[in-house]
C-alpha cells in the first residue's frame, strides 16, 4: 500500500484522539473551570455539532481546490482548534474551541477517502479506506488512554497541546507523502450543484443506513461502563482495559471489512449489520459473567467496524458527481448516529429495562439498518435495469475514484 495512506492514518489518529478523549477528561475540566459535569458534557456535543456542520459545508466549499492542499488546510484548522482549547480561559471559550476543532473532522475523512481510493487499483479501494480509518481505531487503543493519562497527571490543557502536536506531525506527513495534484479540472456548478448531488433517493438511503447501523453501536457503547460494572461485575478500574479491547476489535473489524468489501461490498455490508444485530442481541446473556462480557466488548467493535469501509464507499458511489461532499456527509451521519443512538439507549435505561437494555435497543437499530440497506439494494436493482431487462453496471467518472457497485 502507498505510504501516502500512512499520512492519512496519522491525521485520523489525531482526530480520533481529540474526539474521544474529552469523555475521560470531563471531571478534570469541570473541576478546573468550576462547572458541573453535565455542563462540561456540552463540550462533547459542541465537537459533534462542529462535525455535522463542517463536514458537508467545508467539503462543498473546497470542492474546486487541490485535495492535497485541502487536507493540509483542514489539519491546520484542527491544530488551531486544539491549541485554542488548551489556552481557553473559561467554559465559553473552550466550548467555541471544541466546536472549531470538530469542523475539519468530517471533511478530512471525506476528502481523505477520495484521495485514498485514487492511490490504489480498483480491487483495493475498500482496503485503502480501511487503512485510513486504521488511525481512528488505533486512537481508541493507544491515543485516548495515553492522552487521558497525560491529562490526569499534567492537566487537561497539556492533553490538547499534545493532540495539536499530533496534528503538526500529520501536516508534515501530508505535505511529504500525499502526491501533488491540481485543482479539479471538472466543471463545477458551484455549491448549489455540489449539494444537488445529495438529492437522489439512493444517496439518502445510504446515509440512513449509516445512521441506523452506527446508531446501533452507540446505543450500546455509550452505556458500556454501567453494563460492565452492574451486569458483568467488573470493578470500575478495569473498564479502561476493556475499552482498549473494544479498540482492538474495532481495528480487526475495520481491516477485515476493507478486505471483504473489495470482493463484495454489499455482501460485507449485509453481513456486518447482521453480525452486529446478533452480537447486540446476545449482550444480556454474555454480560452475565466477566469472560462473556470481555468477548462481547471485542465482538461489538469487530462487528460494527466491519461496515465502516462499505458504508463510506456506498455513499461515494451513490453521489458520484460530488464524492468528497458525499463522503463528508457520511461522516456527519456517523455523528448523528452517535447522538441518536445514545439517546435511544438512554430511553431504554430510563424506562427501567435494565443495564443491558441499550444493547437490545441497538440490536433493533441494526435490524432497521439491514432493512434500509435492503431497500437501497431494491432501488438500485430497479434503476440499473435496462428496458430490455438486462442489467447495466454503473461506472463512476475517474474523478470519483470509486468503482461502480457490481454485486
Amino acid at each position: 500500500m502507498p505510504l501516502a495512506l500512512l499520512a492519512l492514518a496519522v491525521g485520523a489518529f489525531g482526530i480520533g484522539t481529540t474526539e474521544f478523549v474529552m469523555m475521560g477528561l470531563l471531571p478534570d475540566v469541570a473541576d478546573d473551570l468550576g462547572i458541573s459535569i453535565p455542563t462540561a458534557g456540552h463540550l462533547v456535543s459542541a465537537y459533534a455539532l462542529g462535525v455535522v456542520i463542517g463536514a458537508p459545508l467545508l467539503a462543498a466549499l473546497t470542492s474546486k481546490l487541490s485535495r492535497r492542499h485541502v487536507l493540509i488546510g483542514l489539519m491546520v484548522l484542527f491544530v488551531v482548534g486544539n491549541a485554542l482549547s488548551a489556552l481557553a480561559p473559561g467554559h465559553g471559550w473552550l466550548l467555541a474551541a471544541r466546536f472549531l476543532s470538530g469542523l475539519p473532522h468530517g471533511a478530512f475523512f471525506g476528502v481523505g477517502a477520495v484521495v485514498a481510493t485514487g492511490l490504489v487499483p480498483p480491487e483495493r479501494k475498500a482496503r485503502s479506506v480501511s487503512l485510513m480509518f486504521l488511525g481512528l481505531t488505533v486512537a481508541n487503543i493507544a491515543g485516548v488512554p495515553a492522552a487521558t493519562l497525560m491529562g490526569q497527571h499534567l492537566g487537561w490543557r497539556a492533553t490538547f497541546l499534545g493532540v495539536a502536536a499530533i496534528g503538526l506531525a500529520a501536516i508534515a506527513a501530508l505535505a511529504l507523502l500525499i502526491p501533488a495534484d491540481r485543482a479539479t479540472a471538472v466543471p463545477s456548478a458551484g455549491l448549489r450543484g455540489e449539494l444537488a448531488a445529495l438529492r437522489p433517493l439512493p444517496v439518502w438511503l445510504a446515509l440512513l443506513t449509516t445512521v441506523a447501523g452506527f446508531g446501533a453501536l452507540f446505543a450500546a457503547y455509550s452505556y458500556i461502563t454501567p453494563m460492565l460494572t452492574e451486569a458483568a461485575g467488573y470493578a470500575e478500574g478495569s473498564v479502561t482495559v476493556l475499552l482498549a479491547l473494544f479498540g482492538v476489535g474495532a481495528t480487526a473489524g475495520n481491516l477485515l471489512g476493507g478486505r471483504l468489501a473489495d470482493h463484495s461490498l454489499r455482501g460485507t455490508l449485509f453481513g456486518g449489520l447482521g453480525a452486529l444485530a446478533v452480537v447486540l442481541a446476545l449482550f444480556p446473556v454474555l454480560m452475565r459473567d466477566e469472560w462473556g462480557a470481555a468477548v462481547a466488548v471485542a465482538l461489538l467493535g469487530t462487528a460494527a467496524f466491519v461496515t465502516g469501509s462499505p458504508l463510506q464507499l456506498m455513499v461515494m458511489e451513490k453521489a458520484a458527481a460530488a464524492p468528497s461532499l458525499a463522503s463528508s456527509a457520511n461522516q456527519a451521519a456517523f455523528n448523528l448516529a452517535n447522538a441518536g443512538g445514545a439517546w435511544i439507549g438512554g430511553l431504554s435505561l430510563a424506562a427501567g429495562f435494565g443495564a443491558t437494555s441499550p444493547a437490545v435497543a441497538g440490536a433493533a437499530l441494526a435490524v432497521l439498518g439491514l432493512g434500509v440497506a435492503g431497500a437501497a439494494y431494491a432501488v438500485d436493482r430497479r434503476e440499473v435495469a435496462a428496458p430490455t431487462g438486462r442489467v447495466v453496471v454503473s461506472h463512476l467518472p475517474e474523478e470519483a475514484g470509486v468503482p461502480g457497485l457490481v454485486d
